[in-house]
């Protein structure tokens, strides 16, 4: 005989257990990847960077230094050498890369390209200011362009001038390739390869 619940009796329920309930899956936002050098910028921007520490440098050259006293001056000096000569490494810190991209094609342009670019603006800041002495500021000759012309008051040859300026791109072309050269290989190792090329390869 079969027997029908009254109205007011529960009708039974199959409950899962609260163990086997799952929560409802958040994504889970990344933070922005930070480099070693604050946030790492695109290539252009590091370039220009790079510009811009040297254009500060070539500019402070010009800064007269002769009431100075004697310890500003040797701070004054490091402060410049600074500036000279970290433009390219702060420009190859800077660039944003892969995990695995230690030397590529644009990195191997980067030291020629900035070195380049710091020679135009060698060029603007020595015709329209002038030239200086690194512990002494401007040699007081007044700007370039004016000592080309006939009867200057301290006249310069122009083929001495671009002899002088093919010195200072070659120095700026050898040292700017190599500083982002070891910049880059020293960014995460200097010697990183994979032996064997099978599925048991090892990373050193």
């Amino acid at each position: 005989m079969n027997e029908t619940p009254p109205p007011g009796a529960a009708t039974p329920t199959t409950e899962t257990p609260a163990s086997a309930q799952v929560a409802p899956q958040h994504p889970i936002r990344k933070k922005p990847t930070r480099g070693r050098v604050f946030r790492r910028t695109g290539y252009p921007r590091a370039i220009s960077e790079g510009v811009i520490i040297f254009a500060a440098f070539r500019l402070l050259e010009m800064a007269s230094r002769t009431t100075w006293p004697g310890g500003a001056i040797i701070a004054f000096f490091f402060l410049l050498l600074f500036f000279e000569f970290f433009p390219p490494v702060w420009a190859a810190m800077r660039v944003v890369s892969t995990k695995r991209e230690k030397m590529s094609r644009r990195f191997w342009k980067m030291g020629p390209i900035l070195a380049g670019l710091c020679l135009l603006v060698d060029l603007i800041v020595t015709l329209a200011l002038g030239n200086a002495a690194l512990l002494f500021g401007p040699d007081g000759n007044g700007p370039m362009w004016a000592r080309f012309l006939p009867g200057a008051a301290h006249p310069f040859s122009v083929v001495a001038f671009v002899v002088n300026e093919l010195g200072y791109a070659a120095f700026l072309l050898i040292y700017f390739t190599i500083a982002v050269v070891c910049t880059r290989l020293a960014n995460g190792g200097f010697l990183r390869f994979t032996m064997p090329g099978g599925d048991g390869r090892v990373t050193l």
